[in-house]
């Protein structure tokens, strides 16, 4: 093999393996895993939380591997919960959130619609992780999800893209190895820093009106880098750098969005900010 083909299949392989760090390890069990209480259609929102929770996962996650810590969380705590899959390629099981993000947008316009119409309630809430922190945003600024969303929580997104650690700048160095990203899992290159996608998505500023935008980053945030590009910039936003919360938590791109308790607690602040209370290390307990 010529070593500038050598070069370029391990460049892929490493865009590839460095984006699959974007969600937790997928299995069998876990997306066949019961939903512990969420994913019910039944669930009437109370008047203490009267808007349902969309959770939307991130990049080679589903439905459930992405939630199996922070769905029972919520529902423990009086939520009505729900997760959809998005982005899926023809033939790959499990490993979701690889299609053309604007075609996500539209997966999880039509989700919001079935949640709303089985709760009753005008609005929802959505929490996302990592490409499920920046996708609905397409959704809100394009899709009309504006009109059905009050709040937007993302934990770890890329709103304005990631280098990943700088990787993505070698792309032009190898021919071939951004077209076969393209070609093969758009929804990565969608999230490349400058791409087209994240160009149109970030024109005209980072919001829209009448949706309250909350952003929690980790400074040890190993993908989405550098981690502040997950700032948004508005009037009705509030970013967080978790250690500012907590130093001790060591929380990376993974954990910060599927185990971290500190995290969770800053979630359901931004869910119910009338009964916010301050996020801290002890907010583990409880």
């Amino acid at each position: 093999m010529l070593p500038w083909k050598h070069a370029l299949r391990t460049l892929s392989v490493l865009l590839l393996t460095a984006a699959a760090t974007l969600a937790p390890t997928a299995s069998a069990q876990a997306a066949a895993a019961p939903s512990r209480g969420w994913n019910d259609f039944s669930c009437k929102p109370s008047s203490a939380h009267p808007r349902p929770v969309v959770l939307v996962h991130g990049t080679f996650g589903n439905s459930v591997d992405n939630w199996l810590a922070l769905a029972p969380y919520l529902v423990n705590r009086g939520y009505c919960v729900y997760s959809l899959d998005y982005g899926q390629l023809p033939n790959v099981p499990f490993f979701h959130g690889l299609g053309p993000i604007d075609k996500s947008a539209g997966q999880l316009d039509a989700y919001v619609d079935k949640v709303l119409a089985a709760t009753g309630a005008p609005e929802a809430d959505l929490v996302g992780h990592s490409q499920g922190g920046m996708m609905p945003r397409y959704y809100l600024k394009f899709l009309g999800g504006a009109e059905k969303v009050n709040a937007l929580v993302g934990i770890a997104p890329d709103n304005h893209g990631t280098t990943l650690l700088g990787l993505t700048k070698l792309l032009p160095h190898f021919p071939g190895v951004e077209d076969f990203v393209t070609e093969n899992t758009p929804g990565l290159a969608d999230q490349i820093a400058g791409s087209p996608f994240i160009t149109r998505l970030n024109a005209g500023g980072d919001t829209v009106p009448g949706v309250t935008y909350t952003v929690i980053t980790t400074k040890y945030d190993e993908v989405v880098t550098p981690y502040r590009s997950g700032f948004l910039d508005g009037p009705n936003v509030t970013n967080v750098v978790i250690q500012d919360r907590c130093a001790l938590d060591l929380s990376e791109h993974v954990a910060i969005g599927t185990v971290d308790r500190v995290t969770f607690h800053e979630v359901t602040n931004a869910l119910d900010p009338a009964h916010a209370s301050p996020t801290t290390c002890l907010s583990v307990i409880g």
